[in-house]
């Protein structure tokens, strides 16, 4: 028999699951006060070989039919997760409050019981009855979708047991809690106990698990960093408070890739697909105006056309205001610094605001031309092309960078109309484009000012 001793308490941070062998008043991870507490005792030992659940096969003789993704019925959700949902595949789902999380899996639940599958919905947040309601109000009243309420881990095993769903749901993982284990539910303790349990009964039953995970006040996943290791696929739901669009994304992928996206309209009735979204960040002006330029950003694989805007205004402030919105304020700021120095655009008496249409959020370096654009267009009054569009990253020097899939997002440009781009010159990929837009490739700011005949006043 092998010999076991304890050797010293633990202690862990209840925020991010730090140890230490000692009490410290300040976790040494996360840097959070009075968040360390003691954990079970540490124990040593010799651990001794043990029987196998089942002897090692060479990979060629692996079957691997019962690992087939299956279609969730929501094609941006499967889009996300690279072809559908993998039978015994754990997923953590984290998004902020009133984002639309448990809106989105109720149809799920829903769209995959229509399908003749047996699902299994676990609330620990909200009563059977409330569910229900709200399923309702979504029109996800199935036969074969099944509600629980419950917060004790044993009883939601329990379920499972009788059930025998092909897909569980789980609504939240913080809200559930073990009797056997200390501390409250929510805690690092509890969660690694209660997502181990869930993932081992999903592995051997292969039921395809669906998590609900809270989010701190950083965005990060609350409670252990170990969860997001734990599970399968760790997916993302964003979305501004102030618009309807929500967008869903992979941060971890076992089985697909992590560079696409969901576009989801949370609408009165619950939440539908986008599978078009570009419209929703470009504006209809009913004649040109001055301070507009379209531009394509690429959201992981996805090209989507967002526009720009920017607003001059003369001010008598010794230190005029730079507010962005949708845009990198940092970056913003840098841009106007090289339209003033390389094409004297004078903005020492002006405040300047720039936006980006429908609450995108457009932080990558492609936007920068665009911004360049409309930023010349507000202080000099005159209107840049209504069928333009602007792709390219702008430098300290005024040169225009290269960037990446020009090809793939000149194409998107062109379906929904566009005539004319201008995009860095000796941009790869251009050699295969075989499209009607008329292409203009610019080596600095400059000559995009001479293009568009954009001159300072």
């Amino acid at each position: 028999m092998a010999s076991t001793k304890t050797v010293r308490p633990a202690y862990a941070c209840a925020d991010c699951g730090w140890t230490t062998s000692k009490w410290v008043g300040r976790c040494g991870e996360c840097q959070a006060w009075g968040t360390v507490d003691i954990t079970a005792p540490v124990r040593t030992g010799r651990t001794q070989a043990a029987p196998v659940a089942s002897p090692a096969v060479p990979i060629t003789e692996v079957r691997i039919e019962s690992a087939r993704s299956i279609t969730s019925g929501i094609s941006e959700l499967d889009r996300v997760l690279g072809g559908g949902v993998v039978p015994g595949a754990v997923l953590l789902l984290a998004g902020e409050p009133g984002v639309g999380k448990s809106t989105l899996l109720l149809e799920v639940a829903a769209r995959w019981a229509r399908a003749g599958r047996r699902t299994l919905y676990v609330s620990g947040e909200e009563s059977s009855a409330q569910v229900r309601l709200r399923a309702e109000r979504t029109g996800a009243v199935v036969d074969n979708l099944y509600l629980a309420a419950e917060t004790d881990l044993g009883a939601l095993l329990t379920h499972v047991e009788t059930v025998r769903p092909s897909l569980l749901i789980v609504d939240s993982v913080q809200t559930i809690g073990s009797a056997d284990v200390d501390g409250v539910p929510g805690g690092v303790t509890q969660v690694r106990e209660v997502a181990s349990a869930v993932i081992q009964r999903s592995k051997r039953d292969n039921i395809a698990t669906l998590l609900v995970g809270h989010v701190t006040k950083d965005g990060t996943v609350a409670g252990p960093r170990v969860l997001e290791h734990l599970v399968d696929v760790v997916l993302q739901f964003e979305g501004d408070r102030s618009s309807r669009l929500r967008l869903l994304r992979a941060v971890k992928n076992r089985f697909g890739p992590v560079d696409e996206i969901g576009c989801f309209d949370l609408v009165d009735d619950g939440i539908v697909e986008v599978p078009d979204p570009t419209g929703l960040f470009v504006s209809q002006h009913e004649k040109p105006v001055s301070g507009t330029c379209v531009t394509v950003t690429m959201e992981g694989r996805r090209p989507l056309l967002a526009e720009v805007q920017a607003l001059s205004v003369p001010t008598s402030n010794p230190s005029p205001r730079r507010t962005s919105s949708g845009l990198d304020s940092s970056r913003v700021a840098m841009i106007l610094a090289v339209l003033s120095k390389h094409c004297g655009l004078d903005l020492s008496n002006h405040d300047v605001y720039t936006a980006s249409v429908g609450g995108a959020r457009l932080v990558e370096p492609s936007v920068d031309l665009a911004v360049a654009i409309a930023a010349l267009s507000a202080k000099t009054d005159q209107v840049a092309p209504h069928d333009l569009v602007a792709i390219g990253e702008v430098g300290l020097a005024g040169e225009v960078r290269k960037v990446s899939n020009v090809a793939s997002r000149l194409r998107e440009a062109e379906r929904i109309g566009f005539r004319r781009a201008i995009v860095p010159a000796g941009s790869e990929g251009l050699d295969g484009f075989t499209g009607s837009l008329i292409i203009t490739g610019v080596h600095d700011i400059r000559e995009v000012m001479a293009c568009l005949n954009l001159v300072p006043r």
